[in-house]
């Protein structure tokens, strides 16, 4: 019996991945084990790995330049003002649930934000979440479920808003690839496709909220906790004493929203995330909210927040190109539809279980969506699955496994947040949780939208 290459290899990237071997490592020892079982030879597997890469070099580009204008929003100070305001209300208005919830609400608002109109990602987390750990604390509010509002936000947002990261994972990953794997996307509607999957995670939303955590958890009021919160207030009352600090500061909040409107008016007008980023970047340096002399300092802090992100994805796109020049996609495509034998219940339930062990143990869907697209369109087509319900499969798998990955930025964000006093840990408050409350209803609504569009 022949082994697969392609099976091969992603079992071999998998089983690295889950051992905890660097993903990088992992794709790039997959990919010339895979090569070089299905015969190509290594300075044919190479080739094709290094054109791979170089069809991923826009994104990386892309992510190097948000992170470097998230740093610049940062370095604004409109992070902090925002706890500030937040801080305050709670002060005025005490404990009461409407002051609990509004905060639940701004939560999940800021954190869909992160991924498109303020494109910062989970920059926004560590400067947010612990001045605010005190109040949580106070109104006895279970981190497990803050951990479940901020994951929300990040994952949703991406795999059904077509803007920010969304445009990177809807447009440039997942339908570049579905497109060249052989389906016209041309007439495609991505909102469309992601909305059943979408509303699952809102289904998991809300079962956190009024079920699963809606009981007061006590935590301890530690030194740390209290300090973090006096250092925006303090920060907020000495702009207040005065005049020239209270205008500076308001004037930097004024750029920084300029910014963020003419990063997404340009993105939003020229389709490239690329030139919104760019822009919005030299809005900050033309005011001089981010300094000349101190210009390479936060661009070089913005690529090392998104870097790894960025190295993961385009070493992906060399692992699939390689996946494709062995030829064996189809030998795997045939076999698995053979053993479906036409169940396409079954097999949409299978694609959709595998991408959550593949984006599991990678940590980025970003980065699964290549390696997925070039076996499932193939197998899609063959079991008859429409254009719309094949974007459904591949955009659903990719993103499952996201929550609830230990190695993943949607759970590692929340944690680098709400474990500053060390009263949140991260497996057991934010990787079972977001698991639980959205890898589950995520896997039946996104078998729901395969069989019914």
């Amino acid at each position: 019996m022949t082994i697969n290459a392609v099976l091969l290899a992603v079992v071999i990237m998998l089983g690295l991945s889950l051992a905890r071997v660097h993903v990088v490592l992992s794709l790039l020892i997959g990919a010339l084990a895979g090569g070089l079982i299905a015969g190509l030879g290594m300075t044919d597997t190479l080739n094709a790995f290094q054109e791979g890469i170089r069809n991923g070099a826009q994104i990386a580009l892309s992510y190097a330049l948000l992170g470097a204008f998230a740093v610049a929003i940062a370095h604004s100070g409109l992070p902090q003002s925002l706890a500030g305001a937040v801080i305050k209300r709670i002060d005025a208005g005490g404990t009461s649930g409407m002051i609990k919830y509004m905060l639940f609400a701004g939560l999940v608002t800021m954190s869909c934000f992160s991924q498109n109109l303020i494109p910062i990602h989970i920059a926004f987390i560590p400067l947010l979440v612990p001045p605010l750990l005190l109040a949580f604390n106070r109104m006895q509010i279970d981190r497990r479920l803050i951990a479940c509002l901020i994951t929300f936000g990040l994952v949703t947002t991406y795999m059904f808003i077509p803007y920010g990261f969304g445009d990177i994972y809807l447009n440039q990953i997942m339908l570049k690839n579905v497109g060249e794997a052989g389906i016209d996307v041309s007439n495609i509607s991505v909102t469309k496709a992601m909305a059943i999957p979408a509303l699952g995670m809102l289904v998991g939303l809300l079962v956190a909220v009024f079920i699963s955590y809606r009981k007061p958890r006590q935590y301890q009021q530690l030194a740390i906790d209290k300090q973090a919160r006096d250092a925006v207030v303090e920060n907020d009352s000495l702009s207040k004493t005065a005049a020239d600090a209270q205008t500076q500061s308001k004037m930097k909040t004024i750029v920084a929203l300029i910014a963020i409107v003419t990063a997404f008016v340009v993105q939003l007008y020229t389709d490239s995330l690329l030139l919104g980023s760019m822009f919005g970047f030299g809005v900050f340096m033309a005011t001089g909210v981010v300094k000349w002399r101190d210009a390479d300092t936060v661009f070089n802090d913005g690529i090392k927040l998104m870097a790894m992100i960025g190295f993961i994805m385009i070493t992906a796109q060399g692992f699939a190109e390689v996946m494709k020049a062995t030829e064996q996609i189809q030998p795997l495509v045939d076999g698995a539809a053979s053993l479906f034998a036409g169940n396409k219940a079954m097999a949409a339930f299978i694609m959709l279980l595998i991408g959550l062990i593949v984006t599991m143990g990678i940590g980025s869907s970003f980065s699964t969506i290549p390696i997925l697209a070039a076996i499932y369109v193939p197998l899609c087509i063959s079991l008859g699955f429409s254009p719309l319900a094949t974007v459904a499969i591949i955009g659903t798998a990719g993103a499952l496994g996201d929550a609830g990955s230990p190695a993943s930025d949607s759970t590692l964000g929340p944690t680098s947040g709400l474990n500053v006093d060390g009263q949140h840990d991260h497996i057991k408050d934010s990787v079972v949780p977001t698991f639980i409350h959205y890898n589950i209803p995520l896997l039946v609504f996104g078998w729901i939208a395969a069989m019914v569009l």
